[in-house]
């Protein structure tokens, strides 16, 4: 599933992670989706990539390539806090490897949004890397779908002029993104393309 001329190489990553930490995290991902969509058709369930709401999906493998990427790496550790900014922090950086908001890290995020434009809570100065995937929940039967597949993978740094502010209602949740430029920005460091 991972194509592995798809990645790469001449990418410069920060806190020493390497192509081949993506690359596990990225299995572990599949792996997962592999077992679990493997036990609910054998109940006669639906896939899970078909029972969960596209924004409990995004979640559900950004917290998943968090910690993945946690074990494979040498420098990053899963930020402890709950909530916690950001995701993977430096180890040993902060007491307890836990940090309501600290400065040394990378916030995980992923999206099915081709491009890697993907709302936050709030512009920051951060390394952002961005999972895009895809979900085939259009093909009859259901049986014969594709398995959810990784596309793009992106990480740079960005800054707080990099973001736009969301306007929302008043019971909307305050949001930023990373504005024309900060996608520019983005894109430029890719990971993986396939």
């Amino acid at each position: 599933m991972i194509n592995a001329a798809a990645f790469n190489q001449n990418i410069e990553l920060p806190y020493d992670l390497r192509i081949s930490d993506f690359k596990a995290a990225m299995e572990d991902v599949y792996d997962f989706f592999h077992d679990v969509n493997k036990l609910l058709s054998e109940r006669g369930l639906q896939r899970l990539d078909d029972m969960m709401r596209p924004a409990a999906m995004s979640g559900t493998i950004s917290d998943m390539i968090t910690a993945s990427l946690a074990k494979f790496s040498r420098a990053l550790v899963e930020n402890k806090h709950f909530n916690g900014h950001p995701d993977l922090i430096k180890r040993g950086q902060y007491a307890n490897d836990s940090v309501a908001s600290g400065e040394h890290g990378i916030e995980i995020k992923s999206t099915r949004k081709a491009g890697g434009a993907v709302d936050t809570h709030g512009a920051r100065e951060q390394w952002m890397c961005v999972f895009v995937y895809t979900v085939d929940n259009q093909s009859e039967p259901a049986s014969k779908r594709a398995p959810m597949q990784f596309s793009e993978v992106y990480l740079a740094y960005v800054t707080e002029s990099d973001f736009r502010k969301n306007q929302r209602s008043e019971l909307g949740t305050r949001t930023a993104t990373l504005h024309r430029e900060g996608i520019k920005k983005l894109r430029e460091n890719w990971i993986y393309k396939a």
